[in-house]
C-alpha cells in the first residue's frame, strides 16, 4: 500500500485531513527531561531546526549510490519487469489458529450474495434501451475533478471446442487470429491485445516459426500482449473439481512460464455460467491480483449496479482475518459482445463493432443501424456518441478508470478485422485525446493497465462508503461472500441445466481425475525411491503420455465441456481424449505397481505388463466392465490393490469370479473371510449374468499396495459364503441361481441390516421407506423416482413444465442378497414402458471398523435411451422428515459448502444449483441426511425434507444460447450415491438462522473421500500354483497415516521431461495439502481409525519410510510464486516450511515443492 494508506487510514473516510505526527499537549518535551539529559538539548535542537536540510542531502546521497549501485531503472510499463505485488497487509494481527474450531465466526463482509437475493424482487422489469437495468443519465460535471480514463481492451473469445472440435477450431480460426495478433501489434505500439487459453497458443507455438514467436514474447514482454488467466482453459465453475481446476490452471501457467517467462496475474473469466468463491481463493492462493466476470444473473447485476457496487473484494465465507481477499470486477450488461460493452444502450455500441459491416462474415448489427467508417468528417460526432456511452457505464461504477472490452467469440480472424477496428478506435481516440474540454482520456490497454490506473486511482481518492468494511487489499470497495449460482441470462431462464447435461461423461471426468492423481502419486514414489538411472526409464518413458492426460483432463474442465454443452461430436472428440489418457493411465499404473512391490526392477515403459486394471472400458462411451477372475483347479490369482488416499484404509471390497468355490487369502496366504453373490443386470428377462461377486474386507496402507490371492483349491481355508437370496416378482418367476439358497419375499415389506441400521422398503414399489438407527432413532426417507416433461430445456436451460411426476408403478423384480459382509436390495421397477429407464441396488456393509458400515450405498442404473423419453429430465428424490425449511447445502467444487435456500419468487429451475459432490440438509435439532455423490450433478430442496438430485436429461430442442441443437446422445451410466444419515453429539447453530458456513462432520468427509478416491485394483494376466508361494508382497511408503483432516491434494513430479536434467538444489516433486474443516458438534473420530488430527504440527521431514525430505520450499498452488506473503497465507507458513513441520488452517490448501533422497 502506498504511504498515504498507512497514514490517513483512507479506507474510513479520514482523508488527508488527520495530522500525520500525533499532537502534543501540556509542558515543552525538554523540560521533562532529566538534569543529565539537558546537555544533549542543543544539539537535539540543532537537528531539528536543520532536519528537512539533513533528509534531503541524505536521500540525495542515497539516491545516487542508487543509481551507481543498480543503474538506470527500467520504464514501469515494462509488463516482464512489471512491480511486484504488494505484501498481504492484515488490517489486524495475525493470530491464524489452526484448531478446527478456528473457523466458528465466519467472515465479516458488508454483503454476502444471501444478502442480494433476500433484497432482490426479481421482478424482470424492462429498463428501455437497457433492458435488464434503467435509463442511465449523468449531468456531466462527474469528470471535473478527475477525468474520465478509458481503457479499450481487444480480445478474442476461443473455445477449445463448442460447435467445432478444438483443433477444428484451431485450424479453421484460432491460428489465424492469433497470427493477426502478432501482426497487427506489431505495426503499432498504442495497440495492445489479451488473450486468455493456454491450450490454443500451446498448439500455435508449436507451428511458429522462430520469429513468430520471438514477436509474440516481445510483444508480452513490451505489455502489448497481456496473456490473461493462463489456464490450459477458461474452467467451467459449477461442475468442475477443485483438483481438476488446480490442474488445469497449473499445466497452463507452467507452460507460459517455462516457454515465456510470464506470469499471469489477472484472471479473465467472461463466460462461465456463474462463479464460484473456490476460484477466487484458488487464484488468491495462486498470486493472482484481480479477477474480471462476467456471466452472473441480470437481477443481480441491476442491484450492484444501483449501487455502484460491480467492483467489490471477494472474501471466502469462513475468512475471519481477511486473508483471502481478491478485487473483482463485474462486467454490468447483457453479454461480452462488443454491443454490450461500450455502454448502457446496445444499438449505439453495435455501431462501434466495425466488423459488423459488409465484407467480414459477422452477423450485422440487430437494432439496424450499422458501423460507419469514421473519417475527418464524421469523427467528431462518432466520438461523441461513443464517449456518451462510456460516460453512462462508468456511472455505474465508483471510479473514474473504466474498462471496455472490445471483441466476442472467435473474433480479429483477419488482419483486414483487426485494422478496422484498430484504426476506427485510433481516430476516436486521437480526437477525444486531443480536446481537453471532455474531461476523458482513451485508449488501447490489457486488463493489467486497467487495474493499474484503477489502483492509483484509489490510492489517490477515497471512494470509501460510511461504515464499509472493505478490505485492506485495495481501499474504496465493498467486500463480498458468496456464489454466483443459478445464472439467468434474460426472462427467468435459469441455466440450471448444465449442472446434468452428459451425466456419463460428467462421471468419466472423475474418473480420469482420480487415475491421474494416483498416477501422479505412483510416478513421484517411482522417482523417489529410485537409486540409479536403470528404474528411471519407466516413470520417464511415460512423460509424453501423462503430459497428454493431464491437458486431457485441463481441455474437458472448459466451459463448454465438463458442462455438457457442446455439439455432439465435440463430446465425442473429448470423450475419446478421456478415454485414451485413462487407458495410458492404467496401463502405466499396472507396470508401475509391479516395481513398487519389487517383482520386477528394471521395468521400462516398452515391457508388457503382468498385471491389468481390474475394470476395462472398452470404448470411449461404453459402461467400465468388470474382469473376470478365472481361477482354475490348483491356482490362484493375485489381485492386488492401490490405496490413493493418506490414511491406512478397510474397507469390503469387491471383484468379479466366473465360480463360486473359491478362497480369499492375503499376501502371507493367511485364510480371509468372504462372501459370493450372483451379479446383476438391467435386464428385464435375466436377472443375473452367470457370473459372480466376491466380497471380502480388505486393509491397504495409506498411498501403499496390498496383494490379496482368489485360490481355487486350496486346502485348508473355508470357501467364499454364498449369500442367501429372497426374491420377489411381479411378472415371471425368477430362477435360482446355483449355488444359493432363495426364497420368496412374503408381505408388504423387506429390510435388510447391519450392526448400526435397518433399512424398510417397500415390496409394492422396491423403494427405500425407512432407515431405523441402533440408536432407536428412525428416519422417513420415502425414495421417489420421478420426471420432468418440458418443451423447453436444453442444454443450458432447465425450464420444465410443471412438477416431476413418480413414474414407479409396481416394484417389478426385487432381489436381496443377505451375507456376512453386504446385503443388497435390487429392484428393476415396472414403469410405463416396456424397457424401464432405471434400476437400483441398495446395499450396507458389515466389516467392523470401517467407513462403509454407517453409510447406505445407491447405485443407480440409468438408460434414458430412445424416443420415448424425449423431453423428459429423470430425478431421484428424498422425501424425508427433517425439517429443514427448504435450506439445503451443497459444495462447491469439491471444496466448501453453500447453503441454498428455495424462494418462492423464483421460478423452480432456478431453486436447483450445482452439487459436484455432496448435498446436505440439516434439520432443527441437528439431524443431517447427506447424499454423497461420485459425479457432479443439480440438486434443490423444494418443499420441506424434501431432496432431489437429476440423474439425466434426454432434450430434443435447442434452448437458443447458441449450440444448435438438444441433447440426444444419452448413454447408458450408473451413478453412485452414498448416503449419510447423522446426529450431533453436542449443540449445534440453527441452519436457518445466519450461521457460518455448514461444514461436514469428520465421517461425513472420509465418506466423501472414500467414494471419490476409490481403491484401484489390479489382477494378474496369469494365475500362479497355490504349491508355489510367493513371498509377501505389499507397499507401505508413509512412516504413518496422516491426520484424518488432512488431504494430499496431489503429490507429483511437476515436470517429468526435466527431471534428470534439473539441479538438485531445485527441489523436483510436489506436495500439496488440503486441510478439511469439519463440524465438531458430530462424531469427532469418523467412528472408524481416526486417532490423530491436524491440530498439531505434521513433519514433512520423517513423512516417508525410507526417503528423505530434503529442500522443503512452501510455494503458490499454480507453483511459481515462493514469496507466500503475496499470496495471503500467514507468515508462519513460508519459515514453518524450511523446519519440515507443517501446520495448516482449516479450510487452506497448500503447496510445497522438496526434493526426495533414498536412505543410504
Amino acid at each position: 500500500m502506498p504511504l498515504s494508506s498507512y497514514l490517513s487510514n483512507a479506507r474510513r473516510g479520514g482523508g488527508w485531513n488527520n495530522p500525520l505526527l500525533p499532537s502534543t499537549t501540556g509542558k515543552s518535551p525538554s523540560s521533562k527531561l532529566p538534569a543529565r539529559k539537558r546537555k544533549r538539548t542543543a544539539l537535539i535542537n540543532f537537528l531539528l531546526t536543520n532536519f528537512f536540510t539533513i533528509a534531503l542531502c541524505l536521500s540525495l546521497l542515497f539516491f545516487i549510490l542508487t543509481l551507481f549501485y543498480f543503474g538506470v531503472p527500467k520504464p514501469i510499463s515494462s509488463q516482464s519487469k512489471s512491480r511486484p505485488p504488494k505484501k498481504f497487509i492484515s488490517r489486524k494481527p495475525i493470530t491464524r489458529r489452526s484448531t478446527n474450531d478456528s473457523l466458528q465466526h465466519g467472515a465479516v463482509v458488508d454483503f454476502t450474495t444471501k444478502d442480494l437475493y433476500d433484497k432482490i424482487e426479481f421482478l424482470d422489469k424492462d429498463g428501455g434501451a437497457w433492458k435488464q437495468g434503467w435509463d442511465v443519465t449523468y449531468r456531466g460535471n462527474e469528470w471535473d475533478s478527475e477525468k474520465l480514463k478509458v481503457f479499450v481492451v481487444p480480445h478474442s473469445h476461443n473455445d477449445p471446442g463448442w460447435k467445432l472440435t478444438v483443433e477444428e477450431y484451431y485450424e479453421k480460426q484460432s491460428r489465424f487470429i492469433l497470427d493477426t495478433i502478432v501482426e497487427s501489434l506489431s505495426k503499432d505500439s498504442r495497440r495492445k491485445f489479451i488473450w486468455e487459453e493456454m491450450s490454443y497458443l500451446e498448439r500455435w507455438w508449436r507451428d511458429a516459426s522462430e520469429d513468430k514467436r520471438e514477436s509474440l514474447t516481445n510483444l508480452v514482454k513490451n505489455g502489448q500482449l497481456e496473456i490473461v488467466g493462463g489456464g490450459w482453459v477458461m474452467n467451467d465453475e459449477a461442475n468442475s473439481h477443485y483438483f481438476a481446476i488446480i490442474e488445469q490452471i497449473t499445466e497452463g501457467n507452467l507452460w507460459l512460464s517455462d516457454t515465456i517467462g510470464y506470469i499471469p496475474k489477472n484472471s479473465w473469466a467472461i463466460d462461465p455460467f456463474g462463479y464460484s468463491p473456490t476460484m477466487a481463493y484458488l487464484l488468491r492462493r495462486m498470486g493472482f491480483e484481480n479477477m474480471l466476470i462476467q456471466r452472473t444473473h441480470y437481477e443481480l447485476k441491476k442491484e450492484l449496479a444501483w449501487h455502484k457496487n460491480l467492483e467489490y473484494i471477494w472474501r471466502q465465507s469462513w475468512d475471519a482475518e481477511e486473508t483471502t481477499d481478491i478485487f473483482v470486477h463485474m462486467m454490468p450488461f447483457y453479454s461480452y459482445d462488443i454491443p454490450h460493452t461500450c455502454g448502457p444502450e446496445p444499438a449505439i455500441c453495435c455501431q462501434f463493432d466495425f466488423a459488423r459491416v459488409h465484407g467480414f462474415t459477422y452477423e450485422l448489427c440487430p437494432w439496424h443501424q450499422h458501423p460507419v467508417e469514421t473519417t475527418q468528417e464524421n469523427v467528431k460526432e462518432r466520438a461523441l456518441k461513443l464517449l456518451d456511452q462510456y460516460r453512462k457505464k462508468s456511472t455505474l461504477y465508483r471510479t473514474n478508470t473504466l474498462l471496455v472490452p472490445l471483441g466476442d467469440d472467435f473474433r480479429y480472424i483477419s488482419i483486414d478485422e483487426a485494422e478496422a477496428q484498430f484504426r476506427n478506435y485510433q481516430l476516436i481516440f486521437d480526437y477525444i485525446n486531443s480536446n481537453p474540454s471532455l474531461n476523458a482520456e482513451a485508449k488501447f490497454g490489457t486488463l493489467d493497465d486497467y487495474f493499474r490506473a484503477l489502483r492509483e486511482e484509489t490510492e489517490r481518492i477515497n471512494y470509501s462508503r460510511p461504515g464499509e468494511v472493505g478490505s485492506v487489499q485495495v481501499g474504496g470497495f465493498p467486500s463480498l461472500s458468496g456464489d454466483f449460482f443459478t445464472y439467468a441470462d434474460r426472462q427467468q431462464d435459469y441455466w440450471s441445466g448444465y449442472y446434468v447435461s452428459r451425466p456419463f461423461f460428467k462421471g468419466v471426468d472423475r474418473v480420469l481425475e482420480q487415475t491421474l492423481r494416483a498416477s501422479e502419486m505412483l510416478m513421484a514414489l517411482l522417482l523417489g525411491y529410485c537409486q540409479r538411472a536403470q528404474c528411471e526409464k519407466l516413470p520417464t518413458g511415460f512423460t509424453y503420455k501423462l503430459t497428454a492426460a493431464r491437458r486431457n483432463l485441463a481441455l474437458f474442465q472448459h466451459h463448454d465441456g465438463v458442462t455438457g454443452t457442446a455439439k455432439d461430436h465435440v463430446v465425442r472428440d473429448y470423450g475419446t481424449r478421456m478415454h485414451t489418457s485413462l487407458q495410458d493411465l492404467q496401463i502405466f499404473m499396472s507396470k508401475a505397481i509391479e516395481v513398487l512391490l519389487g517383482i520386477r526392477h528394471e521395468k521400462s515403459d516398452q515391457s508388457p505388463a503382468q498385471f491389468e486394471p481390474e475394470q476395462l472400458r472398452s470404448k470411449y462411451d461404453a459402461q467400465p466392465l468388470h474382469r473376470a477372475v478365472n481361477a482354475r483347479e490348483g491356482t490362484a490369482q493375485s489381485v492386488v490393490l492401490f490405496n490413493p488416499l493418506e490414511q491406512m484404509r478397510e474397507e469390503v471390497v469387491m471383484v468379479i469370479v466366473n465360480r463360486t468355490d473359491v478362497t480369499v487369502l492375503d499376501s502371507n496366504w493367511t485364510c480371509v473371510q468372504s462372501q459370493v453373490s450372483p451379479e446383476v443386470q438391467h435386464d428385464k428377462s435375466k436377472v443375473f449374468t452367470g457370473r459372480h461377486r466376491i466380497h471380502w474386507k480388505a486393509s491397504v496402507p495409506a498411498m501403499g499396495l496390498q496383494t490379496y490371492y482368489i485360490a481355487h483349491g486350496f486346502v485348508g481355508c473355508e470357501k467364499a459364503k454364498p449369500v442367501k437370496l429372497k426374491f420377489f416378482s411381479n411378472s415371471s418367476p425368477i430362477p435360482c441361481p446355483t449355488p444359493y439358497a432363495c426364497s420368496k419375499l412374503e408381505g408388504d415389506v423387506a429390510e435388510i441390516r447391519n450392526q448400526h441400521q435397518i433399512l424398510t422398503f417397500s415390496l409394492k414399489h422396491g423403494l427405500l421407506q425407512k432407515i431405523s438407527h441402533k440408536s432407536g432413532l428412525e428416519n422417513t426417507v420415502g425414495e421417489e423416482i420421478g420426471m420432468y416433461s418440458t418443451s423447453e430445456s436444453g442444454a443450458y436451460l432447465f425450464k420444465p413444465n410443471g412438477e416431476a411426476q413418480p413414474i414407479i408403478e409396481s416394484s417389478g423384480h426385487i432381489v436381496i442378497s443377505e451375507g456376512p459382509l453386504m446385503q443388497e436390495v435390487y429392484s428393476y421397477p415396472g414403469t410405463a414402458w416396456e424397457e424401464t429407464p432405471i434400476s437400483h441396488s441398495t446395499r450396507i456393509y458389515n466389516g467392523g471398523n470401517t467407513i462403509q458400515e454407517f453409510l447406505i450405498e445407491k447405485e443407480y442404473h440409468v438408460e434414458l435411451i430412445g424416443q420415448n423419453f424425449n423431453d423428459r429430465e429423470l430425478i431421484v428424490r428424498f422425501k424425508t422428515d427433517i425439517d429443514n425449511s427448504r435450506i439445503f447445502y451443497s459444495d462447491l467444487n469439491g471444496f466448501q459448502m453453500s447453503r441454498r435456500e428455495t424462494y418462492d419468487k423464483i421460478p423452480l429451475q432456478g431453486n436447483y444449483y450445482p452439487m459436484p459432490s455432496l448435498a446436505v440438509m440439516q434439520g432443527s435439532n441437528g439431524r443431517r441426511f447427506s447424499v454423497h455423490s461420485r459425479q457432479s450433478l443439480g440438486a434443490a430442496s423444494l418443499k420441506d425434507g424434501w431432496l432431489e438430485i437429476m440423474l439425466d436429461r434426454r432434450l430434443v430442442r435447442d434452448d437458443g444460447r447458441g449450440l444448435g441443437q438438444g441433447v440426444m446422445d444419452n448413454r447408458v451410466m450408473n451413478v453412485v450415491f452414498h448416503i449419510l444419515v447423522e446426529s450431533n453429539v453436542s449443540s449445534t447453530s440453527n441452519p436457518v438462522s445466519n450461521s457460518p458456513p455448514l461444514s461436514p462432520s469428520l465421517l461425513s468427509h472420509c465418506v466423501g473421500a472414500h467414494l471419490n478416491y476409490p481403491l484401484h485394483a489390479f489382477i494378474a494376466k496369469k494365475p500362479q500354483e497355490v504349491s508355489v508361494q510367493p513371498p509377501p508382497r505389499s507397499f507401505s511408503p508413509l512412516a504413518a497415516s496422516l491426520p484424518c483432516d488432512l488431504h494430499i491434494v496431489n503429490f507429483k513430479v511437476p515436470r517429468p521431461s526435466k527431471y534428470s536434467q534439473q539441479q538438485l538444489e531445485d527441489p523436483r516433486f510436489v506436495l500439496i495439502l488440503h486441510r478439511r474443516h469439519w463440524d465438531a458438534s458430530y462424531c469427532r473420530k469418523a467412528k472408524s481409525r481416526c486417532t490423530t488430527l491436524a491440530d498439531e504440527p505434521v513433519n514433512l521431514f520423517n513423512m516417508f519410510k525410507g526417503l528423505a525430505v530434503l529442500n522443503v520450499r512452501a510455494t503458490s498452488l499454480n507453483l511459481l510464486h515462493e514469496d507466500t506473503e503475496m499470496l495471503g497465507y500467514a507468515e508462519q507458513f513460508g519459515d514453518i516450511a524450511q523446519e519440515g513441520l507443517v501446520m495448516i488452517p482449516p479450510m487452506e490448501i497448500q503447496a510445497y515443492k522438496l526434493e526426495l533422497r533414498p536412505h543410504q
